[in-house]
């Protein structure tokens, strides 16, 4: 029997929000959706076709509301990350993949 072993050092949170995942080796985004985000990283589901690898580094853009946008001053939140996982099995019985990011 295998026994899971929980390593984070930070608390995740589940967070389902939409996020654009700049690829820069295909100079283009694409939209996801976060899964669950702590204080050092976030997990997010991309479309099948992203190209994309553990080492990649990518910007992440978390849009906010108009309401907290007028609060903040920015109508989104930006974040560099590097790819640390890539999960390319069927995520969620959807067409996509999952991707483990570590803030940079």
């Amino acid at each position: 029997m295998d026994t899971l072993t929980e390593q984070r050092k930070y608390t995740r949170t589940d967070l389902c929000w939409p996020v654009s995942v700049w690829v820069p080796e295909a100079n283009r985004f694409f939209n996801g959706k976060s899964s669950n985000i702590s204080k050092v990283g976030v997990f997010v589901t991309v479309p099948m076709t992203t190209p994309v690898q553990p080492g990649n580094i990518v910007e992440l853009n978390f849009p906010r509301t108009a309401t907290l946008a007028s609060q903040k001053g920015q109508f989104a939140r930006i974040k560099k990350g590097r790819i640390v996982r890539v999960d390319r099995g069927s995520v969620l019985e959807q067409a996509c993949i999952g991707l483990g990011i570590a803030f940079e």
